[in-house]
């Protein structure tokens, strides 16, 4: 089964949104959801490593 980014993002999002208030705790766990978006997001759009292609090296011309 595959993750749903999208859909953990979009969550954890109305979640900060639900705990708008001004206590302290809503702020400090709302800096901790921000972390986990950003952790989902960097997940999301992860690529694997490009394979790369050398060249054979050719004299410069003048």
């Amino acid at each position: 089964m595959k993750s749903d980014f999208a859909a953990a993002h979009l969550h954890l999002e109305r979640a900060c949104h639900y705990l708008r208030g001004g206590d302290e705790t809503s702020s400090e766990v709302c800096a901790a959801l921000d972390l986990l978006i950003d952790a989902i997001v960097a997940a999301q759009y992860k690529r694997p490593p490009g394979d790369v292609v050398e060249f054979p090296r050719t004299a410069r011309q003048r």
